[in-house]
């Protein structure tokens, strides 16, 4: 009864009842458990495993002197070649693919194992998976080795595409030739979307910039109440000048008058201006001694 404790060996205890019939029945996990056993308790070494998802040169068991316990690298043929695939024609990654799932996973081609003897066989046009899956078929049922069947997909490869290609080329040049006009391709309208939509926003930058101006603006507030000037064709400015009145460019603050004084005599004024320069009482002392 000590087993049953034991979560890794429930299935060998099953195991032993059905072989003395004590259980009439499989249980419904039975088969799935033998297929995948537990790993025993505790985890001191991984599972085996096959060369079918290992490195060649990696090896199936833990090497003695190893110290570190840890799963072994999973790695299939496919991710080998497509690896290099991809390393060779690096432009074939911008072709663009759906990865929409469809409501059934898609069957396998009826042409596969050692029915497939050609690329071609699958399609004038293969995609990139086409090529890969032909090198691997290749290396397991014609028993190439790995670089030369890589070799022959990779060639078979290039062959078709450039059938296709000067196809596309020569049907082009006939279309055009009979007058046939092509409308934008798919990357001028996205073009033309993304300047539409750029449009907009330069339309709204520029609406948003004119009303800040609008309300940055600054207005002028008129003083009613002040004198309202008038146009006198300098009428007034020429009677001022003959009667010799200097114009005061001081601002107004409320109504000017001019003072209107005598004029005086080109003496006077000089000794106006000399008494004014005697800041050092000069000429009064003179004058007093």
């Amino acid at each position: 009864m000590a087993t049953k404790r034991i979560a890794n060996q429930v299935h060998k205890q099953a195991s032993r009842l059905l072989r003395e019939g004590y259980i009439k029945r499989e249980p419904a996990w039975y088969r799935a458990v033998l297929d995948h056993p537990p790993l025993p308790l505790p985890a001191r070494e991984p599972p085996s495993r096959t060369y079918f998802d290992v490195p060649e040169d990696a090896a199936l068991t833990r090497p003695s002197t190893s110290k570190k316990i840890q799963p072994l690298p999973v790695q299939y043929i496919e991710d080998q070649v497509r690896k290099q695939f991809f390393r060779d024609h690096p432009f074939e990654a911008f072709r663009e693919k759906s990865l929409v799932e469809a409501a059934t996973v898609e069957s396998e081609h009826p042409i596969r194992g050692a029915q497939w003897k050609r690329l071609r066989q699958r399609g004038r046009n293969p995609s990139p998976e086409d090529a890969i899956r032909y090198a691997v078929n290749l290396y397991e049922h014609h028993g190439m080795p790995l670089s030369d069947a890589y070799a022959s997909a990779v060639a078979q490869f290039r062959s078709l595409r450039s059938e296709i290609t000067i196809a596309r080329q020569i049907a082009l040049a006939e279309a055009e030739h009979l007058g046939l006009e092509f409308g934008p391709s798919q990357i001028e309208i996205t073009f033309a979307k993304e300047n539409k939509a750029f449009d907009t926003f330069r339309e709204a930058a520029a609406q948003s910039h004119s009303a800040e101006t609008e309300r940055k603006r600054w207005k002028a507030v008129v003083e009613r109440d002040s004198r309202p000037d008038h146009w006198t064709k300098g009428q007034e400015y020429a009677r001022l000048w003959k009667e010799g009145v200097r114009p005061v460019y001081a601002p107004i603050f409320g109504e000017s008058q001019v003072s209107q004084q005598a004029s005086k005599t080109p003496e006077q004024v000089a000794q106006q201006l000399s008494t004014q320069a005697d800041f050092l009482n000069l000429v009064g002392s003179r004058i007093a001694s």
